[in-house]
Formats: structure tokens, C-alpha cells, sequence
């Protein structure tokens, strides 16, 4: 085989296996103000204790992401200093699901909720689409 086949062969193998992780989310679609948002996420194709991290993200309308936090393969979990008083992600890995739970939420909580697996080693550095698998559905969570 060619070197450089061999070379671009290689490269997007990673790319393959981690393509075939696929999630679905669902939980509740609306919620009243101070009532709590409840999510669930799961996960096929990659136990969720087997070296990775897996996130929540939101995206207002006309706003950019926010990563609200994380559950990691050891169970450990970290959280958007902004929402860790109101956020609580938790898993069950007998069914390979993980979940998020936003409490007292308000108007300003109004977004698409996506539940993602972080492609890229640690959960430091920015948000972008190309670093995650996401979840096959962004759940609109509209206070009213």
C-alpha cells in the first residue's frame, strides 16, 4: 500500500469509530418558571464509563453555545460556574444513559438543550460543533 494511503487510512479511522456513537435525548419539553428541566441522554455504541466525558450544551436563540457540564467516565462531574447551583448531571450505566436536571430555571433558561460527547481528550478549550458527537434531537425547553 501506497505510504501515503497508509498515512490517510490512519488518520480516519478514529474518525469511523467514533462516528458510530449515537445518542438520543429526551425529557421534558416545557417547563414553568422555577419548575426544574429534566433530560435524559442516551448512549449507543460507547459505554459511558469507558474513557470519555459526556456534556450538555444549550444554545439560546440568536445566542452561541454554553457548556452547562459534564459526567466523566469516572463518574466525577464538572459544571459552568455560572449554572453549578441550579445544575446536576447524573448517569445510569446499567441502561448507558446519562441525565441533566436545570432546577428553578426561568424565561432566560428558554434554549436547545444537547446532550454531546466530547472528541477531544479533557473538557478544557473552547465549544465548537466539530469537537462533539451530539445528540440526534436539541430539545427546546421553553419556560412560560
Amino acid at each position: 500500500m501506497n505510504p501515503m494511503w497508509l498515512f490517510l487510512f490512519l488518520l480516519s479511522a478514529p474518525r469511523c469509530v467514533l462516528s458510530q456513537v449515537q445518542l438520543q435525548q429526551w425529557g421534558t419539553g416545557l417547563v414553568k418558571p422555577s419548575e426544574t428541566l429534566s433530560l435524559t441522554c442516551a448512549v449507543s455504541g460507547h459505554s459511558i464509563t469507558s474513557a470519555s466525558c459526556w456534556h450538555w450544551i444549550r444554545q439560546a436563540l440568536g445566542k452561541g453555545l454554553e457548556w452547562m457540564g459534564c459526567i466523566c467516565s469516572d463518574g466525577s462531574t464538572n459544571y459552568s460556574p455560572s449554572l453549578k447551583s441550579r445544575t446536576s448531571i447524573s448517569r445510569v450505566t446499567s441502561k448507558n444513559q446519562f441525565s441533566l436536571q436545570l432546577s428553578s430555571v426561568t424565561t432566560e433558561d428558554t434554549a436547545m438543550y444537547y446532550c454531546a460527547r466530547d472528541t477531544v481528550r479533557g473538557i478544557g478549550g473552547g465549544i465548537g460543533r466539530s469537537r462533539y458527537i451530539w445528540g440526534r434531537t436539541g430539545l427546546s425547553a421553553i419556560s412560560a
